[in-house]
């Protein structure tokens, strides 16, 4: 590049590359001219989950693209439409438009602009944190049902089925199979040929422009056999020009009723995109700035409101088409959004001849990869709980709806967490045979004491668990009469808070009148400030704690060379400890 001022602003604007040439421009303009490909129909696709114009799908891209290429923060991360946040607009303005188009525009319209307010809102607040309350399994049942109900939704269009339709999977199949008798036959063979040769071509030839040849082949044939006479519904009028900015009319009641899908959509759209953006950047060692894409979701969603698009986000599809175009920075989404604007300007007739069944079957295959049957079955393998977390929220999503299943996950997930640290494990260690290491008893031959024990506090000691870990020590200590001292390592332990606190002060002056000496060890410094604040230093410090292992072992009267601390001379080490 040269040196020039307005290069130079536009290179840390763009942030563009060391090194950055000619060939990465060629490289970007291959780029941006693939993404367009495969853009303009996944866009017009997608618009028909939301219940809108096609024409819609392609404003919220076109400004979606200029947005995030100008203030994203990941050079190979495109932004548009995708399946499941064009779904989830869909289920929550389908109530309130009534089956009126205009309506569901504004509508969408409305709910675009307010998903970015909050990703605004969120970015100034720091708070990309937020995004972990969907946690992987949540994540993992929440996209499959996404993939079963957006295919059960378009099942319609693929057959040609003239029925009412469902943002549900269960309903959506039960609205379709009693139908099927009704299906029209060559939009049904339309349908699944394309559908077949999509999940076919992905597989076999991955980089050969698929989606491109179809829908130029299906408009030739759509104009030559007169389609649209034969009964296959065609994508009809797109109107041409740029879009004009113009605030939706809508009402406070609007804006109060879409307020919790927004909400929603924000997090599971900025998930989307963070997770994108994150594999992006291992394959790129490329850093992701979480506040950079709060700002250039929030813009890229408030501009689509504006121009009479809908709620966008990260897409997985087209950033790979990207990265296997060779992208080299953001100045290939400028291209594509050139592009585009050109095509809304001169080519809209061209797309008109457009089978809708062809649009169908992008969706259908789009989802399929939705549904990882691999990670289910490893999870469970995993953590049975995780998988319950995954199951719970497929299930949910498949009867209830995928804001509702999004909520019980999410719900379920929290629910587990918080038993799951009510209920703490304590390990009991033992010296391992040949060393001076305290490892579980369990795991190892281990060399442990008569009259005490040493046990393992880990994670906190909070009002979740300080009660659970009372019990559990009190347990060990009645049900071992022979006890006369109870060491506990707590260098695991990592938050005390004042319920903790009264737990372990209780347990201290009670084992004492039960004549059980109790020793804490490597208590952390700031756990220390607790205890001193709290006016506890004489008894759970100056008393009970000390600053080793060894040092506790000694202060009740376990000598150097006992054989709880000194290895015997015919021991054998073990070749590994974990």
């Amino acid at each position: 590049m040269t040196s020039s001022k307005p290069a130079a602003r536009a290179q840390g604007l763009l942030r563009l590359p060391d090194g950055y040439d000619r060939t990465g421009v060629r490289a970007d303009v291959v780029a941006g001219l693939s993404l367009v490909v495969v853009l303009i129909p996944q866009a017009m696709a997608f618009s028909a989950l939301v219940g809108v114009p096609p024409v819609a799908g392609l404003y919220a891209a076109l400004v979606s693209l200029l947005a995030y290429g100008l203030l994203g923060s990941s050079a190979g991360l495109s932004f548009g439409p995708i399946a499941v946040v064009s779904l989830l607009s869909g289920a929550a303005v389908a109530p309130l438009a009534d089956g009126d188009v205009e309506r569901a525009l504004a509508l969408v319209a409305l709910l675009a602009g307010m998903v970015g307010v909050v990703h605004l809102a969120l970015g100034l607040l720091r708070a990309g944190a937020i995004v972990d309350v969907i946690s992987y399994p949540v994540l993992l049942g929440f996209t499959a049902g996404a993939g079963f109900t957006i295919a059960a939704s378009q099942l319609r269009d693929l057959l040609g089925i003239t029925a009412s339709g469902s943002d549900r999977f269960v309903e959506a199949v039960a609205i379709v199979v009693p139908a099927l008798g009704e299906l029209h036959p060559l939009t049904a063979g339309i349908g699944v040929v394309s559908l077949v040769l999509l999940l076919v071509t992905r597989r076999v030839r991955p980089n050969f422009p698929t989606v491109l040849v179809l829908a130029i082949v299906a408009v030739l044939a759509s104009v030559a056999f007169g389609l649209e006479a034969r009964g296959v519904r065609i994508v009809g009028d797109i109107p041409s020009g740029f879009p004009v900015p113009a605030v939706p009319a809508v009402t406070v009641a609007d804006a109060q009723g879409l307020l919790a899908p927004a909400l929603a959509i924000a997090l599971v759209g900025y998930a989307q995109t963070i997770a994108v953006g994150k594999a992006i950047a291992a394959r790129t060692r490329q850093r992701i700035d979480a506040n950079r894409e709060f700002r250039a979701s929030g813009v890229a969603n408030v501009l689509s409101g504006l121009f009479g698009g809908f709620p966008t986000s990260g897409s997985l599809s087209l950033s790979s088409v990207l990265g296997a175009a060779g992208a080299r920075s953001r100045v290939a989404l400028g291209v594509a959004a050139a592009a585009l604007g050109l095509v809304l300007l001169l080519l809209t007739p061209l797309l008109e001849p457009l089978p809708r069944v062809i649009l169908a079957a992008l969706i259908m295959a789009a989802v399929v990869s939705f549904i990882d049957v691999p990670g289910f079955l490893e999870l469970f393998r995993i953590d049975r709980g995780e998988g319950a977390v995954a199951a719970v929220t497929l299930g949910a999503a498949l009867t209830l709806g995928l804001l509702e299943g999004l909520a019980l996950g999410v719900g379920t997930n929290l629910a587990i967490h918080v038993v799951r640290r009510m209920r703490p494990g304590i390990v009991e260690l033992g010296r391992v045979e040949g060393t001076v290491q305290y490892r579980d008893r369990t795991r190892f031959p281990a060399v442990v004491a008569d009259d005490g024990a040493i046990v393992r506090l880990e994670g906190s000691i909070d009002f979740l668990d300080a009660s659970a870990v009372g019990t559990q020590l009190r347990r060990l200590v009645a049900a071992r009469p022979e006890l006369r001292w109870l060491v506990i390592d707590a260098s695991g332990v990592t938050e005390l808070d004042a319920t903790g606190l009264r737990m372990l002060s209780g347990l201290a002056e009670g084992f004492a009148a039960a004549g059980v000496e109790l020793r804490l060890v490597s208590l952390r410094g700031a756990l220390r400030d607790v205890v001193e604040r709290a006016g506890a230093r004489e008894l759970l410090l100056e008393r009970c704690h000390r600053a080793s292992l060894a040092e506790a072992l000694a202060s009740v009267g376990v000598g150097a060379d006992d054989p709880l601390r000194a290895p015997t001379p015919d021991e054998q080490a073990p070749t590994t400890l974990p």
